[in-house]
């Protein structure tokens, strides 16, 4: 019932919401964020160090097609469960000095997607994956729609129409894998999926290869599936921004690890290398573009493209430090992005641009957004002793144990990625006081409510990262099994 738990508790929450007038809309939903939170951390520490699914539940959904709402929660899904159980209650405190008209309902949204993506990480039936994978978009997208920027229509429809393009070739490729199960009642759990993928034929596995990796990369995104993304993080609100980058993103790269290794195992290694050089030219793709932009927030979504792509190539390499190393990044991504996506606002909020050569200065009467600013900065660039360094350095030994050349040129993400986020700290927070940055006044207590605890889970999970590594090797490792 833990893991039922985990998905009703946002979705009555939500609820709840819609029903609360003004600005209590936003105190429910902390407090229900954080219930949680702690529900959340409370299925950590019950978690059992084993290849297991654990809190599983299973009921008939649809009995007559055998498609079931089957949840659980084994070590690869405890990462993101604990990712988007920790994200969402700093995500509305964030929010807490904008009075967003219609709060009910922006506040309920978060609290679905919140609910859906749990969904997501739990399932253990495809079908299900498949509503809640859908179901996520709602929400993010009416976020985007209605409280985002100038050109939000426009943008989050590009977004939508790409997001339900490859959705279209992942439901082929499940439907197909259904009718494959054998008897009259077919099967759509997991372990029937994954058996019957081993009688497929090369050619079969290609296909649903190919429709799977149009689906997930689109998500994640994965050059070249990316040209919605930058445009869709600057129109959103901040928070929509959050959610889409510190977790939604992760739906994608955590379908490569569900479906495409153990159902395509074949075409994995068939196709698997032009799959690492499109993420290693993401990684370099992204890093260049995001060195030129002149917009804080753009330069954190092309830093975050970049980021995807690292991870990607650590997934295709098919070994265990490649997928922990992603399993990892993950969680420290979603950190740290969120805490940075955060400093652009209180910048703007202060100064009314997020360009960098209107900054400058900030530093000067900033001490505390500074250190914290610092710190996520760091952690960006997996700075040793930091959360982006324990994942960046696995997913590196992962890439250059598939292939040296992929994992040397993927190695640039170091040098690139010290380069943009150096140069963005630099030029927005130290120099010469500009005209607009005058004045500038430090972190309020709301504001470091959300920061402090951020912070200093950059430095914690740099400093203890086998808390986490201890569970999800288990399920890695039997992934890995299944695969071979």
């Amino acid at each position: 019932m833990l893991t039922i738990s985990l998905i009703l508790l946002p979705i009555i929450a939500g609820l709840l919401t819609l029903t609360t007038k003004g600005e209590n809309a936003k105190k429910i939903a902390s407090i229900f964020a954080f219930a949680e939170m702690i529900l959340g951390a409370y299925v950590y520490y019950s978690f059992m160090p084993n290849a297991t699914t654990q809190f599983a539940a299973n009921y008939d959904w649809i009995h007559s097609a055998g498609i079931k709402f089957s949840v659980g929660i084994d070590g690869i899904s405890l990462i993101l469960v604990c990712l988007t159980t920790l994200m969402v209650p700093f995500i509305i405190l964030s929010t807490f000095k904008n009075n967003y008209k219609n709060a009910p309902t922006f506040y309920a949204l978060i609290l679905f997607m919140q609910a859906a993506l749990i969904g997501v990480f739990t399932a253990r039936d495809i079908f299900l994956f498949y509503f809640f994978f859908e179901i996520a978009l709602i929400p993010v997208y009416f976020i985007a729609t209605i409280w985002g920027g100038e050109n939000r229509i426009k943008v989050t429809f590009k977004f939508f129409i790409y997001t339900i393009f490859g959705s279209l070739f992942m439901l082929l490729a499940l439907i197909y894998l259904y009718i494959q199960t054998p008897g009259i009642a077919h099967k759509s759990d997991f372990e029937s999926i994954y058996a019957v993928a081993k009688t497929l034929d090369i050619t079969q596995q290609s296909y649903l290869f190919g429709a799977f990796f149009i689906a997930f990369a689109i998500k994640m995104p994965l050059f070249p599936f990316h040209t919605w993304q930058p445009d869709t993080y600057v129109e959103s609100p901040t928070a929509g921004t959050m959610l889409l980058s510190g977790i939604m993103l992760k739906m994608g790269t955590y379908g490569l690890i569900r479906f495409i290794l153990p159902i395509t195992p074949l075409a994995v290694d068939k196709y698997g290398m032009i799959a690492v050089i499109l993420s290693v030219i993401g990684i370099v793709y992204g890093s260049i573009i995001a060195i030129q932009q002149k917009d804080m927030k753009r330069l954190i979504a092309y830093s975050s493209f970049a980021h995807v792509g690292l991870m990607a190539a650590g997934i295709f390499s098919g070994n265990i430090d490649g997928i922990q190393g992603a399993l990892i990044q993950m969680l420290a991504h979603g950190i740290n992005v969120v805490g940075l996506f955060f400093i652009v606002e209180i910048i703007q909020q202060r100064t009314n641009s997020r360009e960098l050569a209107r900054l400058g200065g900030i530093t000067q009467t900033t001490p505390n957004l500074t250190v914290y600013f610092v710190i996520l900065m760091l952690g960006s660039v997996a700075m040793p002793l930091t959360n982006g360094f324990v994942g960046e350095f696995l997913l590196l030994k992962g890439v250059f144990q598939y292939n040296a050349w992929a994992g040397a040129i993927a190695g640039l993400t170091i040098i690139l990625g010290a380069v943009y986020m150096l140069r963005m700290v630099q030029k927005s927070m130290f120099g010469i006081t500009s005209r607009i940055t005058e004045g500038f006044t430090d972190l309020t207590l709301s504001e470091k409510v959300v920061l402090f605890p951020l912070s200093f889970m950059v430095i914690w999970l740099g400093i203890a990262p086998n808390m986490f590594l201890k569970l999800t090797e288990p399920a890695v490792s039997q992934l890995l099994s299944i695969v071979k």
